[in-house]
């Protein structure tokens, strides 16, 4: 059986009469991109490889048109999706795709790559699912793997992260994760997203501090000391929030059965 062919893109963003718009666009089948107002990409190959260039005070927003679903490996084959960014001074890429979705015993590998300078503005959302709940599908792939590197302009490493799950002898994937069923990493760097930086980390830490906080016996000032609880509870929702440099990292998993068959 002959390999799918990669497909591969490249999507390169100026600034034309004051305003963002794309000046080149090129894929090769079977990879698809999509220009409106926003950038869309969809390919049905296992393999993506795509390029995106926004220069100087610029504006590039990308998510997913369509749900991001990898079908059942052949064999020991895996999907892969590589997506390289350089991101210019003053310039805004945006990242929110669609969540990954793995069928069961699939594949996948993802690496994405961004490079930024001192005024580089970068979203970046990347989130995965338990695979088709709805199916009776639960953390039932056999692998999932998602790398995302930002670089400086010199290509010194400023966030490094790297996300696998696998199938083990001993203990599979659902065992490990327990109920929940999404997981979600938020990345906002640059000085345009400061206050969004800094109300999330506000909005993670008063949630995270109610969630975990041990109930008491009674409220007002006399209320005495919180009791041990008879069986342990795991919050609806797990997040933390850690900056460094100009730039806010967040992840977090919670049990929402958010599914497409």
């Amino acid at each position: 059986m002959p390999a799918a062919p990669t497909a591969t893109g490249v999507v390169r963003v100026e600034k034309v009469r004051g305003r963002s718009a794309v000046t080149r666009c090129f894929a090769k089948y079977p990879l698809k991109i999509i220009v409106p107002l926003e950038v869309y990409a969809q390919s049905q190959s296992p393999n993506v490889n795509c390029k995106s260039c926004v220069p100087r005070s610029l504006c590039l927003f990308s998510d997913g048109q369509v749900h991001v679903q990898v079908y059942k490996a052949v064999g020991l084959k895996c999907s892969e999706q590589v997506l390289e960014a350089t991101v210019g001074k003053d310039a805004l890429f945006a990242v929110i795709p669609d969540p990954v979705t793995c069928f069961s015993t699939a594949r996948y590998y993802q690496k994405q790559v961004f490079h930024v300078s001192g005024s580089s503005n970068l979203v970046l959302v990347d989130w995965f699912t338990s695979g088709r709940y709805e199916s009776g599908e639960t953390w039932d792939f056999n692998s999932y793997k998602s790398v995302n590197h930002i670089l400086s302009e010199e290509d010194h490493p400023l966030f490094i992260d790297s996300v696998l799950l696998e199938q083990g002898s001993n203990c599979s994937i659902a065992e490990r994760m327990q109920e929940y069923n999404v997981v979600a990493m938020v990345v906002l760097l640059g000085p345009k997203l400061k206050h969004i930086q800094d109300q999330m980390q506000d909005e993670v830490k008063n949630m995270m501090s109610v969630q975990l906080r041990p109930p008491t016996s009674g409220g007002g000032r006399y209320a005495t000391r919180p009791q041990p609880l008879l069986s342990q509870t795991r919050p609806p929702l797990i997040a933390s929030c850690s900056p460094f440099g100009h730039t806010v990292s967040l992840r977090s998993c919670f049990p929402q059965h958010y599914s497409h068959s």
